[in-house]
This record gives C-alpha cells, structure tokens and sequence, in this order.
C-alpha cells in the first residue's frame, strides 16, 4: 500500500474455508460474499487452469451493458459494451488478453453475454503490464451467477454489491487476492 492510499481502498478477498470456490470480499467496512475460480485461489495461474490468481490487481476499467440499467456510479474509467465486445484469450495471437471487436477470428470471449455476468464487469491489472502469454486471460471482477456458483478465474459478487462497491472505488483501487 503506497503512503497515499487510504485502506478503504483496498478490496481484500479470501477463500472459505469450507469451500475454495466461494469467498468473502471485505472493502471498509462492508463484507460480502463472492465466487472465485472452480479452482480455487492458486499462486501460479495458467490459461485455462480455472484457478483466481493471488495478487494485488488494481481496477483499472469499468465495463456495462447499457440495456441492463444506468452505469455504475464509480470514479474509474467507465464504458459501455456493445454486442461487438469481445476479449482475446488467445496465448498465441498479438492481441491475447487485449480487448477486440467482432468479429474476431482468434479464440476470444464474448463480453455481450445472454447471462447477467458481465452486465457490469471491471479489468485487473492481472496478466496486463505487460502481457505474458499463457499466463491468463480475462481475469475480471463481475457479476455473480445466482448462488454463487464457481467462475473460470475471476472475482464475482452480487450485481447490488458491485454498486456498491464500486460507488467506493476509486483510481489506484486495488483488489487483493490472498489464499
């Protein structure tokens, strides 16, 4: 945490010990829970290992469909998505873990989805600056499906917990991911 950083502004998330796929998400005062990876938290990501990474990601982006309801009230960088949203997890092509639009022939993922999960998604600063291939793709935090079932490595909390917090994150937010 850097000198100016108020710990409000750190979202710390842990694992259940129960079950490594769902967690708890602590910001300030307000704890809510949260699905993670089918993996679990692993130290060591990988493409495709379902697992959410351990680490300090900052928040550097707000995604949200415009037909879903009003932005989220935030003060990091906001943008709606399009049915041309997508997101390259290609390891191999130049654009891997990169934003895209369709149509794209490489392998990518759709951020215009039929379910609720991306109707507000934000980007880490996981696998970003700089890229290293392979080492995974679209590690989001995002909307949770109905009873939290497991994600395929992200962070995911219910759409009105992402509201909020989201209303009390801010440049230099950091989400810090420990097993």
């Amino acid at each position: 945490m850097t000198h100016d950083q108020k710990p409000a502004d750190i979202l710390d998330v842990h694992a259940l010990p129960r079950d490594k796929t769902k967690g708890m998400l602590r910001l300030g005062e307000i704890t809510v829970p949260c699905a993670l990876g089918r993996s679990g938290i692993l130290t060591r990501k990988k493409e495709g290992d379902g697992g959410t990474p351990s680490g300090r990601f900052e928040l550097l982006h707000v995604y949200y469909r415009p037909d879903k309801g009003l932005p989220p009230r935030t003060q990091l960088p906001l943008e709606p998505l399009t049915p041309l949203s997508a997101w390259c997890d290609d390891p191999g092509h130049r654009l891997y873990n990169r934003p895209v639009r369709l149509p794209f022939a490489a392998s990518h993922e759709k951020m215009w989805r039929d379910d609720r999960l991306y109707d507000i998604v934000v980007v880490l600063d996981c696998n970003i600056n700089p890229v290293v291939k392979g080492k995974g793709s679209a590690i989001f935090f995002h909307v949770a499906r109905e009873g939290y079932s497991p994600t395929e490595g992200c962070v995911a909390v219910a759409p009105e917990h992402m509201r909020l917090l989201l209303a009390r994150s801010g440049p230099g937010a950091i989400m810090n991911i420990r097993t």
